[in-house]
């Protein structure tokens, strides 16, 4: 229940704008995200979680973050959302082509 609201925090208008904002200034770069998206999304996942019992800081989000951890192998559906909370402040990853057909191989010299 607390992680379907964390999620739908993040689909308020201002949450929104606020991680819109966010990711702009990040231009997808991995240290930018981690400078400029991540405190966000602490931020709105704080203002949820502290009604829960949680720590209104950065370790209460941890907290909140392995609880939930522990049970995403027991319950699909937690593991769904939190698949869902990450995909929301995480860039895709993509992974760089491999193989001779991408330009990977060394040439034997």
């Amino acid at each position: 229940m607390v992680l379907a609201e964390v999620i739908q925090a993040f689909s308020a208008p201002e949450n929104a704008v606020r991680m819109d904002e966010a990711r702009d200034n990040a231009c997808n770069d991995m240290g930018k995200m981690l400078q400029f998206v991540l405190p966000v999304a602490t931020q709105i996942q704080q203002e949820v979680i502290k009604a829960y019992g949680f720590s209104c800081d950065g370790e209460g989000v941890l907290k909140f973050a392995r609880l939930v951890k522990s049970y995403e192998a027991q319950d699909p559906e937690i593991a769904s959302l939190s698949g869902k909370l990450k995909a929301l402040f995480l860039p895709p990853m993509t992974l760089p082509p491999h193989g001779p057909a991408s330009g990977g191989s060394v040439a034997a010299s």
